[in-house]
């Protein structure tokens, strides 16, 4: 009995721990005593450990509150502004001198916008402009017949050019390459072939490269789907050949002059005619128009030089050359270039009926000796808004002139050879080039033919003189 009573004493651990002080008991005024005060003691350190740790704890919970409850949301509400404040400064006086810039480049757009259509606009360009070298002229060959006009798209990378053959071409003018070929059909063959089959003879493309316009010797307008060269319809409605077309610039509104002396308006969106314009008293050679509603004609053999008002239903009329007003071309709103067959070459203004100057034998003369002739101008151009033209002749060049001050002057800067008829010249909208449509006999006509001539459309790059920056870096 006792043996078992001890084991199952021991197995229970509680009663074991216990054991130690119960198996032995002792006396209390001794170990009783002692235990006690060994505990108290114990107790009194742990406890003031405690303290001390949780009142240090205690203080940092009462700064960090202090530090985060300090302000109230009021205040927090003005701090959190005036931080804002201190972003927006700083951004705007980082940005002070971008808009800065930004504005002036605005006030200057805004300006040449109304000088340009108060046609005052001329930027001074020809002076940088120097003659290419003979190696940096581009030829494109493809017609097999006199190259009759040309076109260049508003982008500047693409050329539109027809001829004699009834063909139309649209090149690259990056790589120089056919991009279409529309060709040209037999006469006779009208019922039955998209396109022409007469002589070309003049052609436009509007203002954000959507339509092209021909026209021909056969009294038609075609108009073309300029990206993909699609015939879209034809307009009919002139009695004589067509020789001059333009869309009004922001507009698909075209105008049409033929030698039948009359001008007509259409609406190429509606596929409608508009009106018809009587004035000339010869064959219209020559038509331009800008953004304003009015168009300007060359009037050939009558001599003159008419200002269309389409909305005031009025003409000006102007006289200055000699013989027959070959070729036309808008400088800007108010001032235009002409050429002539008695070898002239004149600057007008819509408010003077005389030229503002003119140059005489501008492409020299040919013939024997006493019986000289002047070579023909039959082609002028303009860089639009600059003091920069150009004009073409039979004589093997190609002349580009500066403009004086307010248009009374032309001062020749320098040819660029080119054997055949200059029958066409057009500015690239950058200004950094110029393009000629050359062939064996004029546009016109066929009243003689250079025979050492080709039939080709040359591109004629206009270098700039290098800036003084430049110059510097270079040294």
């Amino acid at each position: 009995m006792s043996s078992s009573f001890f084991i199952k004493k021991n197995a229970n651990p509680k009663l074991t721990k216990k054991g130690k002080s119960t198996s032995a008991p002792k006396r209390k005024g001794e170990d009783g005593k002692t235990n006690k005060a060994k505990s108290k003691k114990y107790n009194e350190e742990i406890s003031s450990d405690s303290e001390a740790e949780s009142s240090t704890l205690l203080k940092k919970r009462q700064a960090n509150e202090e530090i985060v409850y300090e302000e109230t949301p009021q205040e927090k509400k003005l701090r959190l502004a005036k931080l804002y404040l201190e972003q927006l400064k700083e951004e705007e006086k980082n940005k002070a001198e971008d808009e800065s810039f930004e504005t002036d480049l605005i006030a200057g757009r805004l300006q040449e916008e109304v000088l340009e259509q108060k046609g005052k606009l001329q930027r001074l360009v020809a002076k940088d402009i120097i003659a290419p070298e003979a190696s940096e002229i581009r030829v494109l060959r493809g017609h097999k017949l006199p190259i009759t006009c040309l076109v260049i798209a508003p982008d500047d990378k693409c050329i539109f050019s027809a001829a004699k053959d009834c063909s139309i071409i649209k090149w690259d003018v990056e790589s120089g390459r056919k991009l279409h070929t529309i060709h040209g059909g037999r006469k006779g063959t009208e019922e039955r072939h998209v396109g022409h089959t007469a002589h070309i003879l003049c052609m436009t493309i509007s203002s954000d490269g959507k339509y092209l316009a021909t026209g021909d010797m056969n009294k038609l307008i075609m108009i073309w789907e300029a990206d993909t060269c699609k015939h879209l319809y034809k307009f009919v409605g002139h009695k004589g050949p067509l020789s001059g077309l333009s869309f009004r610039r922001g507009t698909h509104d075209l105008y049409s002059a033929s030698h039948d002396r009359s001008v007509k308006v259409w609406n190429v969106d509606e596929k409608a005619y508009v009106e018809t314009l009587f004035g000339h008293q010869d064959a219209i050679t020559g038509l331009d128009s800008l953004s304003r509603e009015r168009c300007v004609t060359a009037g050939g053999r009558d001599g003159t030089v008419r200002v269309w008002k389409i909305a005031e239903e009025s003409q000006l009329v102007f006289h200055g050359h000699e013989g027959s007003i070959d070729c036309i071309q808008l400088i800007n709103e108010e001032h235009m270039i002409t050429g002539a067959d008695d070898g002239s070459v004149s600057l007008w203004s819509v408010n003077k009926k005389k030229p503002l100057c003119t140059v005489k034998q501008a492409h020299g003369c040919h013939g024997d000796l006493g019986l000289e002739q002047p070579h023909w101008v039959a082609s002028v151009a303009a860089l639009q808004n600059s003091d920069t033209v150009a004009s073409g002749s039979h004589n093997s060049q190609v002349n580009v002139w500066k403009c004086g001050p307010s248009y009374r002057g032309l001062e020749l800067l320098f040819s660029v050879p080119m054997p055949g008829f200059v029958n066409s010249l057009k500015f690239s909208s950058s200004g950094r080039f110029l393009v000629a449509g050359v062939g064996q006999e004029h546009r016109l006509g066929r009243w003689w033919r250079l025979k050492e001539a080709k039939n080709g459309i040359y591109i004629i790059p206009l270098r700039r003189k290098p800036s003084d920056a430049e110059g510097n870096q270079d040294e």
